[in-house]
């Protein structure tokens, strides 16, 4: 198997995590005759240092040309970082929202599991961490919140508030 893959290391811990998957997959390659061919884009805060922006549109064809894409991270802390002085059009996470509508990514797939060295940490109730989890949370990516009308307001009180505008149809 042949399989050309657009790496996305993002910010933070991203690069770590892509660059040991990369070592991952490369030992898999190896035990099994496949070849990945690796291709880099930037999105997230490393792309706004670079081009401005957080996704450029030449990354999201590389995206899109690609078998698969493994990201690592994006964003930063939004305390400190100066993305986040950004307009939210313009900061980390826009890329993330942008590269999952122009893909199609609709869900996202996270696994729960309480490790027996955690119980003792666990916020649930105490028999559900006697008891310890192992499941899977899928969660839509595409609709709702994401991708409605933002409106920023701010009253003569000075509160200052958003308001969502979305529509949904049968």
């Amino acid at each position: 198997m042949e399989a050309n893959i657009t790496l996305i290391k993002g910010d933070g811990i991203g690069p770590e995590i892509v660059n040991e998957a990369v070592k991952v997959l490369d030992k898999i390659a190896s035990v099994y005759g496949h070849k990945f061919i690796y291709n880099e884009i930037l999105m997230g805060g490393c792309s706004i240092d670079e081009y401005g922006i957080p996704l450029t549109d030449e990354a999201v064809k590389t995206a899109k040309a690609a078998d698969a894409v493994l990201l690592g991270a994006v964003g930063g802390n939004t305390d400190t970082s100066p993305w986040y002085k950004l307009p939210p059009e313009k900061r980390p996470e826009a890329g993330l929202l942008k590269i999952r509508k122009e893909l199609g990514l609709y869900a996202n797939i996270r696994p729960a599991i309480l490790f027996d060295e955690l119980r003792h940490s666990c916020p649930l109730k105490e028999s559900t961490g006697e008891k310890g989890f192992d499941f899977v949370i899928f969660r839509e990516l595409t609709g709702g919140l994401y991708f409605w009308r933002k409106k920023h307001y701010s009253s003569r009180r000075k509160a200052k508030g958003s308001r969502y505008l979305g529509i949904y149809r049968e």
